[in-house]
């Protein structure tokens, strides 16, 4: 499987570069004005396409190369990169343009999971939770439309959380791994090698885009990493039942818990979810946490703090992470510890937004 990795890795490192040298005129279209840019200059948004491109080279040779031992036919794996095609490329136009309309992305990433859960036959039945589960068995297409919203809702949180350099891309790393881990443990190297070719790609986009932040990863990006991990998750619970289903409830409660806490907070302020604003928690972190020495140029200061910032979240990642792959088959204990992440993501909120951070993280962050 280290060849996949490496393949993917490096078709991808070659694909960015070619977008980051080839595409800048577009970048411009990206108002400074925008709520939650942080960062100096026109940065292209494409990087998304070169992760596309390098997992999805990496797919193709896992049918083609026999060596890699990992049991995925050509076909299937082309399959999938064509149901999945429709939401990435509708991410990247809007990387271009800028106006494609937040419910034609969720159609389109809807539409894509829809179509990869009839192709592979996906259904989420099981929730950890016995009333839910009888009423997924009993109604018909029940468990396929569950897991096609669950495939097609992952790459809105993961664009939400998208903020700063390295920011989603690590969180995204974190997560492959801690799926092939589990995968590995359960003897499924095909689904270890879809996330590791992920992973691979994701690591060839980061050479450009932490800490420099060369190019961004955009919608493109967010919706590559989110209907893969999706895909990944509901393939893994399906599979095996021995994988509780909070498993990965617990191990992306960062990003879909952002997601919801993020619509109940416009919604009270009387605002639509999909307005774009300067709330997330990343950028309470940014703004009332970090702090950078100064430096005469603007945009190196600029820069610094983006930088800083990343490391916050992949540590309020790791929360989660850590206790979903050491429990991965015991739901209540995930349970619980996805309610000690949600309080404690609500309380650092409160805390920060009323200007009560410790003082020993300001001192940190100084």
């Amino acid at each position: 499987m280290l060849a996949l990795i490496v393949i993917s890795f490096l078709v991808a490192a070659f694909a960015v570069l070619g977008f980051m040298r080839r595409a800048r005129r577009h970048a411009r279209r990206y108002g400074k004005d925008m709520p939650q840019r942080f960062h100096a200059g026109h940065v292209p948004r494409l990087g998304g396409a070169g992760i596309f491109l390098g997992m999805g080279a990496a797919w193709l040779a896992a049918g083609l190369i026999d060596r890699v031992n990992v049991y995925w036919p050509l076909k299937a794996s082309a399959l999938t990169l064509l149901c999945l095609a429709p939401a990435v490329l509708g991410g990247i136009a809007e990387d271009i343009t800028q106006r494609v309309s937040v419910r034609w992305r969720l159609a389109l990433t809807i539409g894509s999971a829809l179509l990869v859960c009839a192709v592979l036959d996906l259904s989420l039945e099981r929730t950890g939770v016995p009333m839910v589960d009888g009423w997924l068995r009993a109604l018909p297409y029940a468990g396929l439309l569950f897991a096609a919203v669950a495939i097609g809702g992952l790459p809105h949180a993961f664009n939400i959380i998208d903020g700063y350099n390295g920011l989603a891309g690590t969180v995204a790393v974190i997560v492959c791994l801690a799926i092939s881990h589990v995968a590995l443990q359960l003897g499924d190297r095909q689904l270890a090698a879809m996330v590791l070719c992920l992973l691979g790609a994701t690591g060839g986009f980061l050479v450009w885009n932490y800490p420099r932040g060369k190019i961004f990863a955009g919608d493109g990006g967010a919706y590559v990493w989110g209907m893969v991990i999706a895909l990944a998750c509901v393939t893994l619970v399906q599979r095996h039942g021995t994988v509780s289903p909070w498993f990965p409830m617990l191990l992306l409660i960062y990003p879909v818990w952002e997601t919801f806490f993020s619509v109940y907070r416009k919604l009270a302020r009387g605002q639509s979810p999909g307005m774009a604003d300067a709330l997330h928690f990343h950028q309470l972190i940014f703004r009332r946490i970090v702090r950078v020495a100064v430096h005469d140029d603007e945009a190196r200061q600029l820069l610094a703090r983006n930088n800083r910032t990343s490391p916050y979240l992949w540590a309020l990642a790791g929360l989660s992470v850590v206790p979903a792959v050491l429990f991965w088959n015991q739901t209540g204990v995930l349970m619980l510890f996805t309610l000690l992440f949600i309080a404690t993501y609500v309380a650092a909120y409160l805390m920060i937004v009323r200007f009560k951070v410790p003082r020993w993280l300001r001192d940190f962050a100084g």
